[in-house]
């Protein structure tokens, strides 16, 4: 990776009892935006990017750093999160705007404006019951298939981005990547692997959504 990673040192062990800690899944995110800086910056030239479970604030503030100058938003249902991604923020020099909300939930005026839309979801299969939750769960728990919380968004993809908007989404083999990419083709979205990694027992995928 050619750009920098985002200065985490302000963070200690205990505080990443209360949101997820950057692993093998965000520095994947991190590889796979330093690859697009040439088509993110001379093609789509995004002036409205929002990070969905923005967590500790590393794949935002990364991706502010690497774009420069435009309008950053990062929302995350744990309160936790949203104040380390402010913190990262200010620690890296960059601005964001942080909302601790679920998805965009009561920030209509983003609907038909993102341009760029990261999200790396909670995609660990686990029990339907562990959902719901706002502290660290809610970082990993996916329910059935690692899908619940993702399948809840995908509806809204069409709806919050913009006519030449682009969706990056991480997702696990277990979360039958090509499942998630026939639903958004019937949405007239069009996939780009963007990269693939093995990670310990995980085989994760960056796809790249536009119309």
């Amino acid at each position: 990776m050619s750009h920098n990673t985002p200065i985490l040192s302000h963070f200690t062990r205990e505080d990443y009892e209360n949101f997820y800690e950057p692993s093998e899944d965000t520095f994947l995110f991190l590889d796979a935006l330093d690859s697009e800086k040439k088509f993110l910056i001379e093609q789509l030239n995004p002036q409205v990017c929002v990070e969905i479970g923005s967590g500790s604030g590393c794949i935002i503030t990364f991706l502010a750093t690497l774009l420069g100058p435009r309008y950053f938003l990062a929302t995350d249902i744990n309160p936790s999160a949203a104040k380390a991604t402010l913190r990262t923020s200010r620690e890296n020099n960059v601005s964001i705007d942080v909302v601790n909300t679920s998805f965009l939930g009561g920030l209509n005026r983003m609907c038909g404006s993102v341009d760029l839309l990261i999200f790396n979801p909670p995609y660990v299969p686990t029990e339907s019951d562990e959902l719901g939750r706002n502290d660290i769960t809610a970082a990993w728990a996916g329910g059935v298939k690692g899908r619940e919380v993702l399948d809840k968004l995908l509806p809204q993809i069409g709806d919050i981005l913009s006519e030449s908007g682009c969706f990056y989404l991480l997702l696990l083999h277990e979360n039958d990547p090509e499942e998630v990419t026939k639903i958004l083709m019937s949405q007239g979205f069009s996939p780009r692997v963007i990269m693939k990694r093995r990670a310990k027992n995980e085989f994760l995928f960056i796809i790249c959504f536009s119309r």
